[in-house]
């Protein structure tokens, strides 16, 4: 058995080298993607989430109850779930949404769960902490910051007539669903208090990862919130950026690889960088990306991450294999 076989069978090879501590964050598919290829690698994982969604199910919640939107928390812990019987099970459970002609219509059954802790127990990590054991989470999933957020965003040519003006959109699904370029985005409040869970996290990591995911709406706000940023920067974690692979409508509309890198150092720009991770099939110019690379301090890895059916999605074997050479070198 490899060593890296040995990590994802939760052993510790030759009883001297502990598993990689490792924090992910983001929110949404890109941070599902994220931690369902960690979990393979490590059983010291710990994600930290944006809480600005303030659509469909997370967003009747927080509306009607004043809490945290937990839309991207419970995809962040059905992503941690085993893939034996138990984990494949409570992953479908929590993911499920009612279907009716009622008030219940659409709502995940894992957002109900999770908040139903939240309002027993008058902790939002507690409560998390909870389902992640009814669950059998191999990880720990933290939200950024204790309270919600807004994401505003400055866009450029919302009005397609007027391609320079500059239009102040307001909430994440607006900003990532605009017809504009976002240029850059900002929190309401403008300083919300960060976890101190998710602070202590980022400062004990081994490693830290950012992305993949929805750029501007679920990966850069967690440099917005000041203490977790200053954690961000100064921890002594390496840092690795996984790159996505397509453009997002609306929010980064004609991307390039290393305009994700140009947009990270604009909104963090004492942020450093140890590894960018990007898929060797979406880089037509090694040398512009590795140029970006290289201005963050950082090294350019390139590994096939992506589905063979060539959807825009990460293969959570292929991504497990990335981290695990990466870790490992």
């Amino acid at each position: 058995m490899s060593e890296a076989d040995a990590r994802r069978a939760g052993d510790e090879p030759n009883g001297d080298a502990p598993p990689p501590r490792v924090v992910a964050l983001g929110g949404g598919h890109g941070l599902y993607a994220s931690l369902s290829a960690l979990r393979r690698v490590t059983t010291d994982v710990t994600a930290v989430v944006t809480v600005a969604d303030d659509g469909g199910s997370s967003g009747r919640l927080r509306r009607e109850l004043g809490v945290l939107p937990p839309g991207d928390l419970r995809m962040a812990l059905a992503a941690l779930c085993g893939d034996d019987e138990w984990g494949h099970t409570w992953s479908e459970v929590i993911q499920h949404r009612f279907r009716s002609e009622g008030e219940l219509h659409g709502h995940a059954v894992g957002n109900l769960l999770i908040v139903a802790l939240w309002e027993l127990l008058g902790d939002s990590v507690a409560g998390l902490d909870w389902v992640g054991q009814l669950l059998g989470a191999h990880g720990r999933v933290l939200p950024m910051s204790s309270v919600p957020l807004d994401i505003v965003a400055e866009v450029a040519g919302v009005d397609p007539a007027h391609p320079n003006d500059i239009t102040i959109v307001r909430g994440q699904v607006a900003c990532a669903s605009t017809r504009g370029r976002v240029r850059s985005i900002s929190l309401i409040p403008e300083t919300p208090p960060a976890s101190t869970q998710a602070v202590k996290a980022v400062r004990e990591a081994d490693w830290v990862v950012f992305g993949p995911g929805s750029w501007f709406t679920s990966v850069l706000p967690h440099l917005l919130v000041p203490d977790l940023a200053e954690a961000l920067v100064t921890t002594k974690a390496q840092r690795i950026v996984a790159l996505n692979l397509s453009p997002q409508q609306g929010e980064t509309d004609d991307f390039r690889p290393e305009t994700y890198l140009e947009v990270l150092a604009a909104h963090a720009p004492e942020l450093s960088v140890d590894v960018v991770l990007a898929d060797s099939w979406v880089v037509d110019d090694h040398d512009q990306l590795n140029q970006a690379v290289k201005r963050l301090g950082g090294r350019l890895v390139l590994a096939e991450v992506g589905a063979d059916d060539g959807s825009p999605r990460h293969d959570p074997d292929r991504l497990a294999a990335a981290y695990d050479d990466i870790f490992q070198g």
